[in-house]
């Protein structure tokens, strides 16, 4: 078609032909172009004021000012239709940035303001074209030289089986740079003791240490921001002498400088937490194992345009140029002094979670070294006692072995157990049957329940079957069970409270015509 534009290779050919004497019919044969299109070019070459062997010998640039000379777009710009929109454009730039605005929003708002408005895909091509991109870098990373962490956004939750509680966990997620090669796992929060158990499981899954570690200006990593001197924690700076690893920490507020850790947290959400959206976990071992499996299939998944994966692409390529693994992995040990309470047991003030001792120890002062797995507890260099360490608040961790002869024999003779208990429950009522099955699963050691079901029950003694019933029916609608709650009730008599006013409609009014008992002896 005429007008149609070309090639300047296709335009020098017009040239060469022309001063070969052609005619325009064989040119377009010859070039396989159409005739008008020849036809066009021809009579731009012959009506410029230059001869076809000045026009010959240009460069590119100046025969392309004389074939397409520049259109004089200062009259479109300034239209009144781009006027209007160029004064709109600031307003725009500024409210896409907020939340759940898109460009229809603001075309939809456009055209019902504007008299003459631009089309929807108009408007978007000038909204892209006047937009300022910001240029990005590519960063070329060296094999084992830098491992990049950090916490994605959004937690992963796993369900209390004791209490149907949706716990929450952050996700720590690592990433070799160079192979993409991805670590992550779920924790039970994100102190610093659990961002170096991660830290440690990270570095097990590599079997290798990268020569540095680089992450964001975290509060469990940095105690101190500055752009050319941050400063670390101190138990960080310990994890990095014991595996022998550089800290390095990103300019404040500049995500892009661990780009690629930035980048597969969001591939996170699509390879690991899409996956397991609509699954269940009841234990945080549970979860890992899941987030493992899809992991290994995420670091096993042939990349995009290539043929390798990134497990292939780090072992084969990265990790022979990492260090060896230390011995043993780092532990970060807390050591406190606590006092054996008469209860035999000692209260870990991080989270205030008791662990029982020796009996024998009521009164001494003991000393505690915990860390996010284990609970030690020694007295003059003796360890007397040990536990899995527990995060649940206001609870405790007792060993049987830990109680006075005396209290378990106690427990035997008495037949104190939750059956015995249940059975005492159900002779007053089916409410409070149900309101003692909860108290004796409030608690993980279920002896430390038993005080509060003797005191349940005595108080039967004081107000009677009928009114205990009642205010066990009461507290079941509430969520906390225990021998406070039910006392309480009793106590401010809300046990005799009805939610319904209405008079018995059940009872036979009195009435002289109605004949009583003594009539039928």
């Amino acid at each position: 078609m005429a007008n149609k534009v070309i090639v300047m290779q296709q335009v020098r050919l017009i040239l060469q032909h022309l001063e070969q004497g052609l005619s325009l019919r064989a040119i377009a044969t010859h070039l396989k172009i159409s005739r008008p299109t020849v036809t066009h070019y021809a009579n731009k070459l012959k009506t410029a004021s230059y001869s076809l062997l000045q026009l010959r010998s240009m460069s590119d640039a100046a025969l392309a000012a004389i074939i397409y000379p520049a259109v004089d777009t200062a009259d479109i710009d300034e239209s009144r239709r781009r006027k209007d929109l160029n004064e709109r454009l600031p307003y725009f730039f500024t409210e896409l940035k907020r939340t759940g605005v898109n460009k229809l929003l603001l075309w939809e708002e456009y055209r019902k303001e504007c008299s003459d408005p631009y089309g929807y895909t108009q408007f978007c091509i000038l909204l892209k074209e006047s937009a300022q991109l910001k240029p990005t870098m590519h960063l070329t990373h060296k094999p084992g030289e830098m491992i990049m962490i950090d916490y994605a956004g959004q937690k992963m939750h796993y369900i209390d089986r004791s209490t149907g509680e949706l716990i929450a966990c952050p996700v720590f997620i690592g990433v070799l740079p160079y192979s993409n090669y991805t670590f992550a796992i779920a924790l039970d929060n994100a102190t610093i003791p659990q961002t170096i158990k991660a830290l440690n499981k990270c570095m097990d899954l590599l079997g290798a240490v990268p020569s540095s570690l680089k992450s964001d200006n975290m509060k469990q990593i940095v105690s101190k921001s500055c752009r050319y001197e941050p400063t670390f924690s101190t138990a960080l700076q310990q994890w990095a002498l014991h595996y022998n690893i550089t800290l390095l920490a990103t300019r404040v507020a500049k995500p892009k400088d661990k780009a690629a850790v930035e980048n597969h947290v969001k591939i996170a959400y699509h390879r690991l937490y899409a996956p397991l959206r609509d699954k269940e976990f009841y234990t945080l071992r549970d979860l890992n194992i899941a987030i493992a499996e899809q992991l290994a299939a995420h670091n096993n998944k042939i990349l995009q345009k290539k043929d390798y994966t990134r497990s292939q692409l780090f072992t084969q390529e990265e990790k022979p140029f990492m260090q060896p693994l230390p011995e043993s992995p780092f532990e970060l040990k807390h050591q406190i002094l606590a006092k054996v309470q008469r209860n035999y047991h000692i209260t870990l003030g991080e989270n205030h979670h008791h662990y029982s001792v020796p009996y024998q120890h009521i009164g001494k002062v003991v000393s505690v070294i915990y860390d996010t797995d284990v609970v030690e507890i020694y007295f003059q260099h003796t360890r007397i006692a040990l536990h899995t360490r527990s995060f649940k608040q206001h609870d405790f961790t007792t060993v049987k072995e830990h109680m006075p002869d005396g209290h378990q024999k106690y427990y035997e003779q008495q037949g104190w157990t939750p059956q015995y208990f249940l059975n005492q429950a159900i002779i007053i009522g089916t409410a409070t049957h149900q309101y003692m099955d909860n108290v004796l699963k409030s608690r993980a050691f279920t002896e430390q329940t038993y005080n509060a079901c003797r005191g349940i029950l005595r108080l039967r003694d004081q107000y009677g079957i009928q009114r205990l019933e009642a205010a066990c029916n009461r507290a079941l609608r509430g969520t906390v069970f225990n021998y406070r709650t039910i006392q309480n009730i009793l106590v401010y008599k809300h046990d005799l409270l009805t939610d319904d006013k209405q008079p018995d409609l059940f009872k036979i009014p009195d009435h002289p015509n109605l004949r009583g008992p003594d009539e039928y002896q």
